[in-house]
């Protein structure tokens, strides 16, 4: 299965770097419909220890499109992401 062809009902998540080396995984499908303010949270139940260990400092985008989702009051906490969406998880890159 390729990264962008969803199962129905699903959504993809790409996971990057830390993300990838976090989860054991380059890529997954997850249930859709998730509000992206929860996403976080579903993957703190599948992969315990991903929120402080990974996602704190990452950038997140769906369908290629960087989202907010830094406190409850951030501007993209209410988005849905809907079945065929194209999650990634791209954690900082560091140089050096």
């Amino acid at each position: 299965m390729t990264p962008g062809k969803s199962p129905a009902g699903h959504f993809s998540i790409l996971y990057f770097a830390a993300a990838s080396t976090f989860t054991a995984k380059s890529t997954e499908h997850l249930l859709a419909p998730v509000q992206a303010g929860k996403l976080f949270d579903r993957l703190e139940q599948k992969y315990p220890g991903i929120k402080d260990k990974v996602l704190s400092s990452c950038a997140v985008t769906v369908n290629l499109e960087y989202i907010d989702l830094d406190g409850d009051d951030a501007p993209n906490v209410d988005l849905v992401i809907k079945e065929g969406d194209e999650v990634a998880i791209i954690p900082p890159v560091s140089s050096g």
